[in-house]
């Protein structure tokens, strides 16, 4: 199973906040943000700062998907 942020950064876009807006308002680093968006693993701890951050549960922010057919499992 693949993780996917395409619910964040929806959520994003519809309550008008930039990724350097979520890094400030999260207290996570710009490394974190890369990681969000090539749906990279990224700790628990980090997914926590984001929902506190935006008043959201994890599943507003994230979705397990099933690997793609020969994609690398890294």
């Amino acid at each position: 199973m693949a993780v996917c942020y395409d619910k964040l950064f929806h959520l994003m876009i519809d309550k008008k906040i930039s990724n350097v807006q979520l890094k400030d308002m999260a207290g996570v680093s710009a490394n974190i943000i890369t990681r969000l968006k090539r749906d990279e693993y990224i700790s628990t701890e980090s997914i926590e700062k984001i929902c506190l951050a935006l008043n959201c549960g994890v599943d507003d922010i994230l979705e397990f998907v099933p690997e793609k057919e020969g994609r690398d499992k890294a």
